[in-house]
């Protein structure tokens, strides 16, 4: 089946990105303070890119690891059943952990992570969402913090895809269809 065409709009430019992640990694960085070592956990793959500037931003020793779960495919909307495609290769029990999403829409990929995170034992476990839509929540979750609470548009960019395409945009964009 043919894709549908669409146009890309800006909706949050670079610019904008990274001067919030710049002033998120003061407040985690605050959080964490005394850390002997923060385990950032990136959940693949919308959040590559913003994992990568966020721990170039904080002021703490991270270890990286990476979580790959899924409930969308290549569909624009969710599935609602949340698939571990890879899980990490550390342990987390009695350290502080900080998951790195790229947007809460729904709510359950991010609920499904915390409950198989917190079964692990951190000492502290702490969210931040580059992109929030509350507007969708289906599951009654909320990211530590925030980087940019969005309208119900689908967006892509900042490693975000649709379909695996637009993943490299420097800017958050919002998909317009046209027929």
């Amino acid at each position: 089946m043919p894709a549908r065409p669409y146009v890309i709009d800006e909706l949050i430019s670079a610019k904008a990105i990274a001067a919030r992640i710049e002033a998120l990694s003061h407040q985690i960085a605050a959080e964490f303070a005394g850390t002997e070592k923060l385990v950032v956990v990136g959940l693949l793959r919308g959040s590559f890119v913003f994992i990568a500037d966020l721990v170039r931003e904080l002021d703490l020793p991270v270890e990286v690891d990476f979580l790959e779960a899924s409930s969308y495919g290549d569909a624009t909307e969710s599935s609602r059943e949340v698939r571990i495609l890879k899980d990490l290769r550390g342990q987390i029990e009695g350290r502080d952990v900080l998951v790195v999403e790229d947007i809460v829409d729904t709510g359950y990929t991010l609920s499904y992570v915390i409950k198989l995170l917190q079964n692990r034992k951190p000492a502290k476990l702490r969210t931040i969402a580059l992109l929030d839509k509350p507007s969708r929540r289906e599951v009654a979750i909320r990211a530590d913090w925030i980087g940019f609470e969005i309208p119900d548009e689908f967006v892509v960019g900042y490693g975000i895809d649709f379909a695996q395409a637009n993943r490299n945009l420097p800017f958050i964009g919002k998909v317009k269809f046209v027929d």
